[in-house]
Order: C-alpha cells, then structure tokens, then sequence
C-alpha cells in the first residue's frame, strides 16, 4: 500500500512533484495578474487570437492559465504519496512533450491553435517534458522503503 508522508518523511520525488505543483499553481495564478501577463486585456477564453503573455513571452488565454492551475493541482494532490508523485512527473512529462509535438506541427494561427502555443511556449514544452520524465525516473531508480 502506497501510503501518504509526512513533511519530514517525503522522499525526493514526492519533494519534486510537489515544487512542480506549486510552481504550475503560481504560473496559472500569474496568468490572470496584469503586468505580469501583458496585453492583458487581449486575454482569449481560448484559441491564437489570445495575445495575452505571461511574462512578455509566453501566449496565454484562460483556458491555458485553467490547465496550469489544474496541473498544478494534480502536482500537490499526487505529491502525497511516491507512486503519485512518480506518475505525476513522469505521465505530466509525456504531456508535455506530445504539446511540444503538437506546437510544432500546428500553424500559430491555425484554429487548431487552441491552447494557445507560441514558439517560446512550444520549446518550454520540450524541457518541461524532458526535465519531469528525468525527475520522475532518476528520483525513483531506488525506492527508499526506511523511515527514520
């Protein structure tokens, strides 16, 4: 049975889906603060015609901010438990990377552009995808089954 840890019994994958679920809540949060998400007025539902971004580089539209607040979510929720988090990093990962694919096949302003992706956001895909399967797999390689 894969039971939750308290604070100082997490293991380290469980640390690092935790930190990537709190970090996809805060981008989610930062999506709808204006300033930080510039031409927010031009913040879509949905779509390419959203010229919102997030830091003045990443294309933004509610519906991108929703999924990274749910990301983010699922991150914090799954982090209780090492299988959780395991699966959250590494299932999240693959995520991310059939969303670089699909940001490098579909046309910027193509209605299939729905989330909606820009070139920045397509490349933070692919590290993103990279760096949670590496996280997921490389923190698991010896499940530590000790307490102290």
């Amino acid at each position: 049975m894969d039971t939750p840890h308290t604070p100082a019994t997490r293991s380290p994958v469980q640390v690092a889906a935790l930190a990537t679920g709190v970090v996809f809540l805060l981008v989610g949060v930062l999506g709808f603060v204006p300033g930080v998400t510039t031409n927010f007025d031009d913040l879509q539902f949905a779509g390419h015609q959203s010229d919102a971004l997030l830091l003045g580089v990443f294309q933004v539209s509610i519906l991108h901010n929703i999924v990274h607040l749910l990301f983010g979510l699922a991150g914090v929720l799954l982090a209780r438990t090492w299988n959780g988090a395991r699966a959250f990093l590494v299932g999240g990962g693959i995520v991310y990377l059939v969303l670089w694919i699909y940001g490098m096949l579909i046309a910027h302003d193509s209605p299939a552009n729905f989330v909606p992706l820009n070139t920045a956001d397509n490349w933070l895909h692919l590290v993103l995808g990279i760096g949670m399967i590496a996280l997921g797999l490389l923190l698991t390689r010896r499940r530590v089954t000790a307490t102290r």
